[in-house]
């Protein structure tokens, strides 16, 4: 979570001056410091502290702040508190505070990725909690450094030196968050429609590997970051990956296919039954019209199953908007989400001779594939008010 501290090169500083159409805002000590609400100061040369000089109406330098500690992480917050003398509680009016993503080539592309933030708060008591979704982009790498200052008769500042660079790693969604997500995706979902079979679309390979080397099974493997960037399940979760949607004139599973010509079709009681948790994991779009909802079904007891529950919403089996599982006439009824594309996630591995395979007759259109897909943080459908 918390990197070293490293002490790395000084950050860019905020100018001097507090100009007039950018106040200087402060924070409630316990409401914290909201970054969606202040100003990003644009970058100009470093504040370096004001020398005394001869002058002696001038006030002593500010001590340099150090100790940064920084906890209480979640996907767009953080609380920050540092050290400084105490000859400096009683004079510091104001906190800068240099916060900028660290770049690397998987980093999350959103709208703000190039706006480095600099940060004017009126002092308060330490710890401060810092948290804005309008930049704070969920299991990201950013870099952190203070400066303290003292607001001066002539609008001009005193300022420290700046403190060290401090590395931190902002969380994952909480529940919260994916229960405001799984409330969008409802809203979309549209009827539900009568579905047999899960299937896995695969190159012939594929599958002639889980049979030669694996024991005749498809092994849980750990799930790419595709989706929204904040999923707990990215990078965490093992699984085997199904689809179940079915063609609205059919009601078969299409037959195009962007993973693979050849289909394993397993009934659906095999994977998806009373025995079986259902959780919610993720909704997301691609720059296109149709959206994906992530669910997850794992055996109740199961290490996927123990993984789920405290990370994710649990869904009642025969109530969603989802994906169903009911009896009707003494029979189990299975019902899937006419309007967005579900991705299954089964926990557990899956043994080839409970189901078929065979190849399909349509195309493999790659333009369909979400192996890795970033999600659109523009898309007003399914995003939701938290760092993307």
């Amino acid at each position: 979570m918390l990197g070293p501290h490293n002490l790395l090169q000084p950050p860019h500083g905020i100018e001097g001056r507090c100009p007039a159409a950018v106040p200087c805002l402060g924070a409630h000590p316990h409401r914290g410091l909201s970054l969606s609400s202040l100003p990003a100061i644009p970058l100009q040369s470093p504040v370096e502290p004001v020398p005394t000089g001869d002058n002696p109406g001038s006030m002593e330098l500010l001590s340099t702040p150090h100790s940064i500690e920084i906890n209480n992480i979640t996907c767009d917050s953080f609380r920050i508190s540092w050290a400084m003398e105490d000859s400096d509680l009683e004079r510091v009016t104001h906190y800068f505070i240099d916060l900028n993503k660290k770049e690397n080539k998987n980093s999350n592309k959103f709208k703000h990725r190039d706006v480095p933030t600099k940060l004017v708060a009126k002092a308060v008591p330490l710890p401060m909690t810092v948290r804005g979704h309008w930049f704070l982009s969920p299991r990201t790498e950013y870099s952190v450094a203070v400066q303290t200052a003292v607001k001066q008769s002539d609008g001009e500042y005193l300022v420290s030196g700046w403190s060290e660079t401090v590395e931190f790693c902002t969380g994952d969604y909480a529940k919260e968050h994916l229960a405001q997500l799984q409330e969008k995706a409802e809203q979309i979902a549209g009827r539900m429609l009568r579905f047999s079979v899960f299937y896995r679309n695969h190159h012939k390979e594929y599958f002639q590997h889980a049979r030669t080397h694996c024991g005749n099974m498809l092994q849980p493997y750990l799930k790419d970051n595709s989706g929204s960037h904040g999923s707990p399940t990215s990078g965490m979760l093992h699984g085997v990956f199904f689809s179940c949607n079915t063609e609205f004139n059919t009601g078969q599973p299409p037959q195009d296919s962007p993973y693979g010509r050849w289909r394993f079709q397993i009934p659906a009681q095999r994977l998806f039954n009373p025995s079986t948790n259902l959780y919610f994991a993720d909704f997301y779009c691609m720059y296109t019209a149709y959206h994906y909802a992530i669910l997850v079904l794992a055996p109740k007891g199961s290490l996927g199953d123990r993984f789920c529950r405290d990370r994710l919403p649990l869904l009642d089996i025969a109530c969603n908007k989802f994906l169903t599982c009911s009896v009707e006439d003494g029979e189990l009824v299975f019902r899937h989400a006419q309007d967005v594309i579900l991705e299954i996630i089964y926990t557990e591995p899956v043994d080839l001779s409970l189901g078929t395979l065979g190849e399909i007759s349509g195309h493999q259109l790659m333009s369909l594939s979400t192996a890795d897909a970033k999600k659109d943080p523009s898309c007003k459908t399914c995003n939701i008010s938290v760092g993307r």
